[in-house]
């Protein structure tokens, strides 16, 4: 098997930069970097999906998850059009950073991108895979990690928009280091509203010369 190095990230290349945060969901150390392409998909826990190297060996609990109301918050640079990013956080009963998905849009752009922010210690190679209630699932790559969380992201299927905005619940789905599947649900009910609403905040950036 390759691995693959993750990308550097430059922190000034957008308003929408990745920060450094917290230890997300609670998995085992130890990963294998690697990327798939991101395409709807239903497997069964024991199934390998096209083109994997590795079969699932069962799936384990994650920890308890709070998770925040969907929020939209709107970025303003000089000579640019306006991004949104459509949000919604989780943390455990401590207060500790659980997890967070993200859908940017740009104003005037028809695609969007899907961005969940992971931790550090899962099998990379597995990507990420996303079920909205009872539909097919969808596998998002990871694309780079940082020193205490990864991130897996790729453009936003268009059913797969159409189908957080009809459903009920999202099914988050990770594999760790024992290639055990992890998961977890948050909530759908708001997403809509909250997408084609007003921002809950705008932030207005200059840029220094």
């Amino acid at each position: 098997m390759i691995r693959q190095r993750p990308p550097r990230l430059h922190p000034r290349s957008t308003p929408l930069a990745v920060l450094p945060i917290l230890l997300l969901l609670d998995f085992g150390p130890g990963a294998a970097y690697g990327q798939q392409t991101a395409k709807p998909e239903g497997t069964s826990p024991n199934e390998r999906s096209p083109g994997q190297e590795f079969a699932l060996r069962g799936q384990r609990a994650a920890r308890e998850i709070k998770y925040s109301d969907w929020r939209k918050f709107c970025f303003k640079v000089p000579g640019t059009n306006m991004v949104c990013r459509t949000t919604i956080s989780g943390t455990f009963e401590t207060g500790q950073s659980a997890v967070r998905i993200d859908l940017i849009e740009r104003e005037g752009d028809k695609a969007a991108r899907l961005q969940l922010f992971l931790p550090v210690g899962l099998y990379l190679q597995a990507g990420v895979k996303i079920t909205i209630d009872q539909g097919a699932g969808y596998r998002l790559p990871y694309v780079w990690c940082l020193t205490n969380t990864c991130i897996a992201a790729d453009l936003a299927d268009p059913g797969l928009l159409r189908e957080m905005e009809t459903g009920q619940k999202l099914l988050l789905e990770v594999v760790d280091s024992s290639v055990l599947t992890v998961s977890t649900s948050l909530p759908l009910n708001q997403f809509a509203t909250v997408r084609q609403g007003i921002p809950t905040q705008t932030f207005e950036q200059a840029i220094d010369e």
